[in-house]
C-alpha cells in the first residue's frame, strides 16, 4: 500500500491528485469550444481542452498503474469494487445508447408529417449497409476475436501472443474510425435540418467516440504489455478494457442492424 494508507484494512484510501479538478476544466474547453465551433468555425478552443483532457488521461492512467502495479493498494477487495464499478459503468453507457435508438425509432416508426410522413424521408439517400457498414461490422467482429485471443494469451502467461492480439486489436480499431471517417465525409445528408441526419450521426457519432476511447485503452494496455505489466492473477486493467471493447462491438451490431439495414428498406 502507499505511504499515506494503513495496512489495517485491505481497502485502497486514494491519496489527493489533481487530475479530477484538471479534466473538468478541459472537458468544459471541449463542450463550450464545440459551441463556439457549431457557430463560428474557430476549433481553437475545443482543440486545447482536447489536449488537456488527453494529458490529464495520461498522467491519471499512470498514477493509477502505479498504484495497482508497483504500489500493492489494487488488493483482491479493492479489485471486487473496481470490477462493480466498471461493470455499473458499462450500464450507464448502455442506457446512453438506448435514449439514442429511442429516439430513432421514435422518429421512424411514427414519422410525422413535417418529413413527409414517410422513413426514412423522401430527400435522404442513405448509406448501402452492405458496402463500409458491413466491412466495419466484419472489422469489429474481428477485433472482438483478437482481443479475446489476447486475454487469453495473458492468462496462460503467453506475453508474445498477448502483445500480437493486442496489437491486432488496436490497428483494427484504427482502420473502422478510418472508415467511419470516410464515410461520413461522403454523407449525402448533414446533420442539421432534418431528424434522420441528427439521430445518425448522434447515434453512430457517440459510438466512433467510444472506439476511439476503447482504442486509447487498449494502446495503454499495449504499451503495458510490453512493458512487463499484467500477471496471469493480476490484470484488472486490461479485463477493464476489454470488456469495454466488447461492449463496443455489441453495440456496432444494434446500430447496423437498426440503423444501416432495418432503416434502409
Amino acid at each position: 500500500m502507499s505511504a499515506g494508507n494503513s495496512n489495517s484494512h485491505n481497502y485502497h484510501l486514494v491519496d489527493p491528485s489533481p487530475w479530477p479538478l484538471v479534466i473538468s476544466f478541459g472537458l468544459l474547453l471541449v463542450t463550450g469550444g464545440a459551441v463556439i465551433y457549431f457557430q463560428t468555425d474557430s476549433p481553437w478552443i475545443m482543440a486545447i481542452g482536447g489536449l488537456i483532457v488527453l494529458y490529464t488521461m495520461f498522467m491519471w492512467f499512470r498514477d493509477v498503474v502505479n498504484e495497482g502495479e508497483h504500489q500493492g493498494d489494487h488488493t483482491p477487495i479493492v479489485q471486487i469494487g473496481l470490477r462493480y464499478g466498471m461493470t455499473l459503468f458499462i450500464a450507464s453507457e448502455v442506457m446512453f445508447f438506448v435514449a439514442w435508438f429511442w429516439a430513432y425509432f421514435n422518429a421512424s416508426l411514427f414519422p410525422t408529417e413535417q418529413i413527409g410522413s414517410a422513413w426514412p424521408p423522401a430527400d435522404i439517400h442513405l448509406f448501402d449497409p452492405w458496402h463500409i457498414p458491413l466491412i466495419n461490422t466484419l472489422i469489429l467482429l474481428l477485433s472482438g476475436t483478437t482481443v479475446t485471443w489476447a486475454h487469453h494469451a495473458l492468462q496462460e502467461g503467453n506475453r508474445k501472443e498477448l502483445i500480437q492480439g493486442l496489437i491486432c486489436t488496436v490497428v483494427l480499431g484504427i482502420i473502422f474510425t478510418g472508415f467511419q471517417a470516410y464515410e461520413y465525409m461522403h454523407a449525402e445528408f448533414d446533420f442539421a435540418g432534418h431528424i434522420y441526419g441528427a439521430t445518425f450521426f448522434m447515434a453512430t457519432g457517440f459510438h466512433g467516440f467510444h472506439v476511439i476511447i476503447g482504442t486509447l485503452f487498449l494502446s495503454v494496455c499495449l504499451a503495458r504489455s510490453i512493458a512487463g505489466h499484467f500477471k496471469p492473477d493480476h490484470h484488472f486493467g486490461f479485463e477493464a478494457a476489454a470488456w469495454y471493447w466488447h461492449f463496443v462491438d455489441v453495440v456496432w451490431l444494434f446500430l447496423f442492424a437498426a440503423i444501416y439495414v432495418w432503416g434502409s428498406y
